[in-house]
């Protein structure tokens, strides 16, 4: 009987608690305040997915409009259509994989050439060759064009000088003249994002200054207002576009600049050379003026320095000199980001954010904070879904092989953000993408 009785006291303490459990409650998926129907994405590289250092199927299908557009579908979004490479050709514009590893650990990465949707060149007098791709003629809710500035929107002979835009104009070059922003409000829609803007600094920066310029603070704030007015403009049925937009984020701090350092250069150099004190740049001093020095740790070096050319003979006036190691023969500026081109693109970055911010608030805009959340991952590192990532080359989880644009799951932990910011303005309840369900790096 005493057995019996112990039983059900613990039967009791079981209902008990069972009845006692809070009853978990998940929002149901809603618009909220806005009409999803037609979702365009307008933006660069980052927008077109762009990643491993080129435009392909598989980045254009795990673009982060792509995967904001898939999650969209629960609350009234709409078809999201991309101007993809065919299967036949979809290695696009050729990017970079990863084929083995050195001695060193280091990985071997390998140009991929096969299967590219390269139908020619064209030359432009005073600005060089124009990669041409396969046309693209269907309905196109990804405007994303690789190369494409804020700079640059309302410039008609933008579809003869950039073949990633070229492709998706019915003409051939050199006889475009549409405009961007006039080619993406051709029809109505009735949401949309911008990331805008990152290349008005980024091309400067991987440009080591010395390729590009940074757009002008006065111009960007002028076009960032024009092209919002123009997004948010009532459509033929009266209704005013909503919109959620970006901030640039900080380009100095990723792996492109981060991962080849001078500290390594230097380490490198005097196992060879234990007098070597450092390797000399030729940096800014100030407006167009440069100089050589020592560089510092300050100065960043890109990731597609050939560090194998540091020491090698250059002819000089004074005879062979080893290069990189005397004033005569400092590292090409192509080759470094010196601590003053840093100051100014880093000055550059947040004029623009204050730009995009300000108009963003004027227009009732949501706004994904990228730079800080970008800084934020560089600092701190993130996990995701239970899975851990940072801001490192190839390890890191987010970047992919070319130090600047991002990799799958990169591309889905960003279009989280933005749904995070869209839902947080708009009372909207847009499920966010299962981080775990997309790829990293591939390795062999």
């Amino acid at each position: 009987m005493k057995f019996l009785k112990q039983h059900l006291y613990i039967i009791a303490g079981l209902l008990l608690i069972t009845a006692c459990k809070p009853e978990i409650k998940t929002p149901k998926p809603t618009h909220g305040s806005v009409d999803f129907s037609r979702y365009i994405s307008i933006g660069n590289s980052l927008t077109a997915g762009y990643s491993n250092g080129g435009l392909y199927l598989q980045g254009q299908q795990n673009s982060y409009p792509s995967i904001i557009a898939q999650q969209m579908q629960s609350v009234g979004g709409g078809v999201f259509n991309q101007p993809l490479f065919s299967s036949a050709q979809a290695n696009g514009s050729g990017y970079v994989q990863i084929t083995g590893f050195n001695a060193d650990g280091t990985p071997i990465i390998t140009p991929v050439t096969t299967n590219l949707a390269v139908r020619g060149q064209y030359t432009v007098p005073g600005f060089g060759n124009v990669i041409l791709y396969t046309k693209f003629s269907g309905d196109i809710e990804n405007y994303g064009v690789p190369g494409l500035k804020l700079e640059q929107i309302t410039y008609a002979p933008l579809g003869n000088l950039n073949g990633f835009y070229e492709r998706l104009l019915p003409n051939d070059a050199p006889t475009n003249n549409t405009p961007y922003l006039a080619f993406v409000t051709a029809k109505p829609f009735t949401f949309f994002s911008n990331w805008l803007g990152n290349n008005d600094a980024l091309l400067y920066a991987v440009s080591g200054g010395a390729g590009d310029v940074l757009t002008d603070e006065t111009l960007f704030a002028q076009l960032d207002n024009y092209l919002i007015s123009t997004l948010t403009a009532k459509n033929a049925n009266g209704v005013s576009p909503k919109g959620v937009v970006a901030t640039v984020p900080d380009v100095t701090s990723i792996p492109y600049f981060n991962t080849v350092t001078v500290g390594a250069i230097v380490a490198g150099v005097q196992k060879q050379a234990p007098s070597v004190k450092g390797i000399y740049i030729n940096a800014l001093v100030s407006g167009t003026t440069y100089a050589p020095r020592l560089a510092t740790a300050s100065d960043l070096i890109v990731l597609t320095f050939p560090t194998s050319m540091v020491g090698k003979p250059v002819n000089t006036p004074y005879g062979p000199l080893p290069y990189g190691l005397t004033p005569v023969t400092p590292i090409d500026n192509q080759y470094v980001l010196d601590v003053n081109e840093v100051a100014l693109v880093r000055e550059h970055v947040l004029s623009y954010n204050s730009t995009i911010k300000s108009v963003a608030a004027a227009n009732g805009l949501a706004v994904f904070d990228a730079y800080t959340f970008l800084n934020n991952v560089q600092k701190y590192g993130l996990m995701e879904d239970g899975i851990g990532f940072n801001s490192a080359f190839v390890t890191g989880g987010i970047f992919s092989l070319d130090g600047v644009h991002l990799t799958p799951r990169g591309y889905a932990i960003v279009a989280n953000e933005f749904i995070k910011a869209i839902n947080a303005k708009y009372g909207s309840n847009i499920p966010l993408a299962n981080i775990a369900g997309y790829t990293g790096l591939l390795f062999p």
